[in-house]
C-alpha cells in the first residue's frame, strides 16, 4: 500500500533481490577452518566440487577456488562493485596491475567500467586458530553515460567508516556502520568518483545496522522516487508498523514514510540499499551489464580480442605474501599501507 511504510517483503534467496540502482547483492559467511602452507584449508577438501563449491559443506565453501577459497580471475564491465569485508581478509589482484588485501571492516568501491579482470581470493593466513570470513558483495549499476569510463578502485578503510551509536527512550543502541550516504550530521567516506553514488541528488546509502535487544530506530526520510531495501539476515523477529518480519526475509520500504524498526528479544542484524534508481534498460549476461543486446555483444568480443588488459600474474587466483598486512596498490601505482 502506498500509505504504508512497508511496500513488499521478500525471502532472501541467493542472491538477495535488490531494486534499482543496485543489481545484485550476495552475503558471504564460512567458519574456514586453520590455513596451511598454501593459505588454503589445512583440511581434506574431498568431496567437494571444484571450481564450483557452492555448498556449506562443514560451514565453509571454496566457491571458484581450488587451493585458496575465492573468484579467481573473471571480467567486469558497465557497473560497480562493493565488496563490504566484516570479518577475514580478500586478496584483489586486477589486469591492470593493481592489488591490494582488506578486511575485518573494510570496503573496496570498485567502478569496472570499460572493462577490467579481477580476481577476489580469501586467503586462510591464520594456522594456529580458526579463519571466519563475512562479507558483502553488492553491485550497483552505472547509466549509460558512464559504462564506459576507465576502471577505477577505492579503499573505505574501516577506520574512515563512521559507526553511530543511537540510544532510543529506554537507552537501547542501535549500532550503525555507514559505508555510503548521511544519517544526521555523519557522512560516509566518498565513493569512485564516476559512481553513482557519487553524485548527492541521488541519495545512495549502504548501511550494516546491529540493535540490542529490543532497541527501536527511526530511519531517516528521503525523497519521493527512492529505493530502500532493509534486508534482516540474523536475529529472532523485528517489527515495522505493527508487522513481524522474521529473518531471511527483506522488506522494501517508504522512504517517504517516517518508520521506526523495533528488535525482538535478541541482537538483530540488518543491512539497508538506498538510492535513486538510474532507470534505464538493463541487458545482463554473466559479468557485463549493458543498456542494449548489441553492447553485449561488444563487450564479449572486446573481450576476447583484449582480455581487458591481459592478465599479468602468473596464477589466475593469486594471493599475497602471508607477512603481508592491509594494503592497496592501485591502477596509478600509488601506494596505501595500513596497520594490520
Amino acid at each position: 500500500m502506498i500509505n504504508s511504510p512497508i511496500l513488499r517483503i521478500h525471502p532472501l534467496g541467493f542472491p538477495w533481490k535488490t531494486q534499482d540502482p543496485f543489481l545484485f547483492c550476495v552475503y558471504h559467511e564460512d567458519a574456514y577452518p586453520q590455513g596451511n602452507e598454501e593459505l588454503g584449508p589445512a583440511t581434506s577438501l574431498a568431496g567437494r566440487n571444484f571450481g564450483q563449491d557452492f555448498v556449506l559443506k562443514d560451514g565453509w565453501r571454496m566457491y571458484h577456488g581450488r587451493k585458496v577459497p575465492g573468484f579467481p580471475a573473471h571480467p567486469h564491465r558497465g557497473f560497480e562493485t562493493v565488496t563490504i569485508v566484516r570479518e577475514g581478509i580478500v586478496d584483489h589482484s586486477d589486469s591492470l596491475g593493481a592489488t591490494a588485501r582488506f578486511g575485518h571492516g573494510d570496503v573496496q568501491w570498485l567502478t569496472s567500467g570499460k572493462g577490467l579482470q579481477h580476481a577476489e581470493m580469501f586467503p586462510l593466513l591464520n594456522k594456529e586458530t580458526d579463519n571466519p570470513l563475512e562479507l558483502f558483495q553488492l553491485w550497483l549499476n552505472l547509466p549509460q553515460a558512464d559504462k564506459m569510463v576507465a576502471p577505477h578502485f577505492k579503499m573505505l578503510w574501516g577506520e574512515t567508516i563512521p559507526k553511530i551509536n543511537v540510544a532510543d527512550e529506554n537507552g537501547r543502541l542501535t549500532y550503525i556502520e555507514l559505508i555510503a550516504g548521511k544519517i544526521g550530521e555523519d557522512q560516509a567516506p566518498a565513493p569512485t568518483p564516476n559512481s553513482w553514488a557519487a553524485k548527492p541528488e541521488n541519495e545512495v546509502a549502504i548501511y550494516t545496522i546491529k540493535m540490542a535487544p529490543h532497541a527501536a530506530w527511526t530511519f531517516p526520510k528521503a525523497s519521493a522516487g527512492i529505493t530502500r531495501s532493509l534486508y534482516f539476515y540474523k536475529g529472532e523477529s523485528v517489527k515495522i508498523a505493527d508487522l513481524e518480519i522474521h529473518p531471511d526475509h527483506s522488506a522494501d520500504l517508504n522512504p517517504t514514510i517516517e518508520t521506526t524498526i523495533k528488535n525482538g528479544p535478541v541482537e538483530s542484524r540488518l543491512f539497508v540499499l538506498q538510492g535513486k534508481p538510474i532507470e534505464e534498460s538493463v541487458v545482463q549476461h554473466g559479468p557485463f551489464v549493458m543498456n542494449s543486446q548489441a553492447e553485449i555483444q561488444e563487450a564479449f568480443q572486446e573481450y576476447r580480442r583484449t582480455q581487458f588488459g591481459g592478465w599479468p600474474w602468473a596464477s589466475a587466483a593469486p594471493v599475497h605474501d602471508s607477512a603481508k598486512g592491509r594494503f592497496a596498490k592501485h591502477i596509478d601505482g600509488t601506494l596505501e599501507v595500513k596497520e594490520v
